[in-house]
């Protein structure tokens, strides 16, 4: 598939969702640095939300040339512009211009810029000043469970099987050869971008580093282990996955190590942007019903889900996972206002005793935990140590109705 044909299909795919995100009222008062890996839809997002902004694509060639050799050029196209707000596309294909972008807003406090970009470490790694304050930084992810089921509200069953079988991008959700689709955006979106910023010599070492990445999605990062598998450094393989934090194609998870009588664990899990991306890489096609694939799975989404109410409903909430030294554990611990929650991710659609060992052992070091287990059950329940068990789906729409609690 050609890059233009990927670009229409995405284009039309992200005109079928009903986006949550909103920063209209930040606008009024700062900018925006809108920032989220390629295909989530960012293009379409504001230009459906602000046609009213003059839109400068660094995707177009031409436009692009000019103002890599004069960055000042953006200028003299703001000041021709019948808009005061302008959206710059693309934006960390030339950094230098947010040195532009910050001389316009002091020289102009009543404009506004959108700022996309899909790669965060260029910015840093030429050292740009990011503004220094100037722009609120707007996160964009793949399709959640909210803005897919609102899309889905006319059928009679509407349910999360997709979104756990193909992942949330707008363009693999409704494609009729989802593989195929997935194929071409981890083939050109992920390593020819990383090959286009030259964040690596060497694109053989990082694809193979990728696929180990991928089949220890969701698992503590152990990088010397990862350094053998794919014969590399340690430090490599850890400046690998600050490419890929930094591309915003994946995520660390740190470990929640307030508790005092049982000691936690310190290294981070990691887990990729899209549960669809991570199929793909290790070749998973199916997610049979009670097995430690669907559990990964499950875990993968509800991870994806909490990201995306952090950074679109309450940008206050804190998210780690929890294990002892002594091996009990809890998927993720969520600081949010004055409750901590604990939540647990199973793939069975009967949970036992053995399921609560983890939250059991948590509460006893934080006393008011709210203790959450996450399953494939048919309705919600409730134990006699106030554990409350609830199907993957109730859990989702509890959660960005801020009903969960």
């Amino acid at each position: 598939m050609n890059f233009f044909k990927a670009y229409v299909l995405v284009f039309e795919m992200a005109h079928e969702f009903k986006r949550i995100l909103s920063f209209k009222n930040i606008l009024r008062e700062m900018s925006v640095l809108f920032l989220g890996p390629r295909q989530t839809g960012k293009s379409t997002f504001v230009e459906n939300t602000f046609p009213q902004a003059l839109r400068l694509d660094l995707l177009d060639s031409s436009l692009f040339r000019d103002l890599q050799k004069n960055p000042n050029a953006l200028k003299e196209l703001v000041a021709g512009a019948n808009s005061n707000l302008i959206f710059v596309d693309e934006v960390q294909k030339i950094p230098e211009l947010l040195d532009v972008v910050q001389s316009l807003m002091r020289e102009k406090p009543n404009l506004r810029f959108i700022l996309s970009g899909s790669s965060a470490r260029k910015l840093r790694k030429q050292g740009t000043n990011l503004l220094g304050g100037r722009a609120f930084p707007a996160y964009f992810h793949p399709i959640c469970s909210k803005e897919f089921l609102h899309h889905r509200k006319d059928s009679s069953t509407p349910s999360l099987d997709t979104l756990l079988t193909r992942g949330g991008l707008p363009s693999i959700l409704n494609a009729k050869d989802p593989s195929q689709q997935l194929n071409a955006y981890v083939g050109v979106y992920i390593q020819e971008e990383i090959r286009a910023e030259a964040l690596t010599r060497n694109l053989g070492d990082f694809n193979r580093f990728l696929d180990i990445a991928a089949l220890t999605n969701g698992e503590q990062i152990d990088f010397s282990g990862i350094a053998r598998d794919v014969q590399l450094s340690p430090r490599t393989v850890a400046s690998y996955y600050g490419i890929l934090q930094d591309t915003l194609i994946g995520y660390l998870l740190e470990p929640y190590r307030k508790t005092k009588t049982r000691k936690a664990v310190a290294t981070p899990k990691f887990y990729f942007f899209d549960l669809g991306v991570v199929h793909r890489l290790i070749g998973r096609e199916k997610l049979p019903k009670g097995t430690p694939e669907l559990g990964k799975a499950l875990e993968h989404f509800i991870f994806t889900e909490l990201l995306a109410y952090k950074d679109y409903v309450d940008n206050t909430l804190a998210l780690f996972y929890w294990r002892s030294l002594t091996q009990f554990e809890v998927d993720f611990v969520v600081q949010i206002k004055n409750e901590i929650w604990g939540i647990e991710v199973k793939s069975t659609d009967h949970v036992d005793k053995d399921d609560f060992k983890g939250l059991r052992a948590l509460a006893e070091e934080i006393p008011h935990l709210k203790k959450i287990v996450v399953c494939m059950a048919i309705r919600p329940s409730k134990t006699s140590d106030e554990i409350t068990v609830l199907p993957l789906q109730t859990f989702c729409e509890k959660l960005w109705s801020k009903s969960l609690i």
